[in-house]
């Protein structure tokens, strides 16, 4: 070990050595220059030498996995503190905090969702997400319908929701279709296409019609992905509102013909990547 530190310590030397040469050769080649034309410096192109730089060795990926042990007394006491930390310049800190306690944390966590502040409630339903855990999806659901709350808020925790437990979304994703926010209605439109449930069809058809022409082209686009149904093609970017409505009656009337047996088809898959060879 010792011997290795001299000689990196030689190696240093050399290279200090060779750069203080080449340093006072310019500085000399400079003055040089200035004397000869009456004071007048003149550039001159150098080369400077380059040496790459040492590789570095690739250090293991390490992480601490999540806990799943039910919370300690002062873990409980420990989540507690940290539910007024998720707005402020401590917040992502206090989300990892969070995945770090997993699971055990949700019913600790949810009650940020009914916390003053949007900033509180937005990331604690990101901290959700990130722990995967299906049993937050009622609370998600629940903060996802409050009408109270802002815009974003709400179609993130539906978002949340259906990718956590899909299953449980539908009655939420008919109830924000009809939302006086448009914004909300075209959240329920979109997500409504993860849901792998004939019970958000009625829901789609329905806001085929709807006034704002971007919600009504979420539905169609929703539609098409989870029944694959074959239907008249029509100029939707540039539809009114009367010719939605007709629209939707097509839409409605295969659907009552086909509600009682069909099925939703498999999702397709995305094409494998090009293999090299």
């Amino acid at each position: 070990m010792a011997r290795d530190h001299a000689v990196s310590r030689e190696e240093s030397g050399r290279r200090a050595g060779r750069w203080a040469a080449l340093g006072l050769a310019l500085a000399g080649a400079l003055w040089l220059a200035s004397s000869a034309e009456g004071g007048q410096v003149r550039a001159w192109p150098v080369q400077i030498p380059y040496e790459m730089p040492p590789k570095t060795e690739a250090s293991p990926d390490t992480s601490v996995p999540p806990s799943n042990q039910p919370l300690s007394p002062e873990d409980l006491k420990r989540a507690e503190a940290l539910l007024p930390m998720l707005e402020g310049k401590q917040e992502f800190w206090a989300m990892g905090e969070f995945v770090h306690l997993g699971p055990p944390a949700v019913p600790v966590l949810v009650k940020a969702l009914t916390m003053p502040g949007p900033r509180i409630r937005f990331n604690a339903i990101e901290t959700l997400l990130m722990i995967k855990d299906p049993s937050a999806a009622p609370a998600l659901i629940q903060a996802a319908q409050e009408t109270n709350d802002t815009p974003r808020v709400r179609e993130h925790a539906l978002r949340a929701a259906v990718r956590l437990n899909p299953a449980l979304t539908p009655p939420a994703i008919d109830a924000m279709s009809r939302d006086q926010n448009s914004s909300i209605r075209k959240v329920a439109a979109f997500e409504a296409r993860y849901v792998r449930q004939k019970a958000v069809v009625p829901t789609l058809i329905r806001l085929i019609s709807d006034p704002e022409r971007f919600v009504s082209i979420s539905a169609i686009q929703s539609l098409w992905l989870l029944t694959r149904h074959d239907s008249e093609m029509h100029n939707w970017d540039s539809s009114s509102a009367e010719e939605r409505r007709e629209w939707a009656k097509e839409w409605e009337d295969w659907w009552n013909s086909v509600k009682d047996t069909f099925e939703l088809p498999e999702p397709r898959r995305p094409r494998k990547p090009l293999t090299e060879g």
